[in-house]
């Protein structure tokens, strides 16, 4: 354990995560993904994980760690084509997956972590996204019901954190990570940096500290791209 919300261990950090239980985890392809956390959960070892996710990482990194592991139950996402492991315990049924379109993901941990249990969208009506969901009609034209997310624990990876845990991302990883922040009863966020109170400019705080339990500074972050597309040279 730390000082206040700031911890010294990811291993202390994830200690009371048990299993069964539901994890909120940041990140939008490799960009912005909690690595270092994902690794104590790996050391864990615990079971039966629900993780809802923007996308399941990669055969050997991110969230495909757990998965190799047969650590997730059961995977709430938007975005699968990059994991063949996913894949595999998907047709093989180890692996239940509800899959979200991902605008609606984003609010339903938006809207969880609001107070707002549920909210009607046209995204996904007349497909097999609206089965088995309530249906109402405004001006005219049919929206599904879709139920907000919270998690007994978020996962996420910030850039900036201060000792009350105001949190600041860098481009791309603040598409999932302020919203699987708010989604959390338990938010642990893993940093890049760790200043002192009054040294982030309010104006850019993404996430506030209300939202955030547990600071941990992080090192040595890998920065892999999750699909490398290159330009062929011309002859």
């Amino acid at each position: 354990m730390g000082n206040g919300k700031v911890w010294s261990s990811f291993e202390e950090a994830v200690a009371d995560i048990k299993d069964g239980d539901t994890l909120a985890v940041g990140g939008f392809g490799l960009c912005g993904i909690p690595e270092k956390s994902i690794a104590a959960l790996v050391q864990k070892g615990i079971q039966d994980l629900t993780v809802v996710s923007n996308n399941c990482g990669v055969d050997d990194w991110g969230l495909g760690l757990l998965l190799a592991n047969k650590q997730i139950n059961k995977m709430i996402a938007s975005y699968v084509g990059e994991n063949k492991i996913f894949e595999q315990q998907f047709l093989s049924g180890e692996l239940e997956v509800e899959l979200t379109p991902q605008g609606t993901l984003a609010e339903r941990l938006r809207a969880g972590g609001a107070g707002i249990p549920g909210f009607y969208t046209a995204t996904g009506v007349g497909t097999p996204i609206a089965e088995g969901k309530e249906v109402k009609v405004f001006d005219g034209k049919e929206y599904i019901l879709e139920k907000g997310i919270t998690a007994d624990f978020a996962l996420v990876k910030a850039w900036k954190a201060d000792k009350l845990g105001n949190l600041v991302f860098r481009k791309t990883s603040r598409n999932f990570n302020p919203l699987a922040a708010m989604a959390g009863k338990i938010t642990i966020a893993e940093v890049e940096e760790i200043v002192e109170v009054g040294e982030l400019d309010p104006d850019h705080i993404h996430t506030p500290g209300v939202f955030v339990q547990r600071v941990l500074l992080g090192e040595n972050y890998e920065k892999r791209i999750e699909r490398l597309t290159v330009k062929k040279g011309e002859a």
